[in-house]
């Protein structure tokens, strides 16, 4: 699938949208997990972490919200999400790498070790394991990833 996508920063009428892509993605990545009952939670995380704390950009396309990216001014990439419909397209690269100008130092991130298709993208994307951890909210474990230009 081809991406006409436009890249912006958010807005704050964009929250809906990115919360409903957030648990549609993740939904579907993992679902065996009930990502409805953690929308309350994503949403105050949210609005008074995320939003507050790093740059968010958002894609769209044909109007609709098609993806978003986090990037904090420390390099930590918190959140890579991308609609389904547009899996396999250009357009999670094109987030990564309006993240790697906000953050030309180097970004740091951590994915979930059992996600190997995110494994897989970011080490596409220049990025190198750099060590293990366990989630502090889902107890899963996780790998470090960075980016170093």
């Amino acid at each position: 699938m081809t991406s006409n996508s436009t890249l912006r920063p958010y807005r704050a009428e964009d929250e809906d949208a990115a919360i409903a892509l957030w648990q549609e993605s993740w939904q579907l990545a993992y679902p065996a997990i009930d990502f409805a009952a953690r929308v309350p939670w994503w949403r105050e995380r949210w609005r008074n972490e995320l939003v507050p704390n790093a740059e968010v950009i958002v894609a769209e396309t044909e109007g609709t919200l098609a993806g978003f990216v986090t990037i904090d001014a420390t390099g930590y990439l918190d959140q890579l999400v991308v609609s389904p419909q547009h899996w396999g397209s250009p357009l999670a690269t094109q987030l990564v790498d309006a993240a790697k100008q906000k953050s030309p130092g180097g970004i740091t991130l951590l994915v979930n070790k059992d996600n190997a298709r995110a494994i897989s993208f970011y080490r596409r994307n220049g990025f190198v394991d750099a060590g293990e951890d366990v989630n502090p909210t889902s107890g899963r474990p996780v790998l470090r990833m960075a980016w170093t230009p």
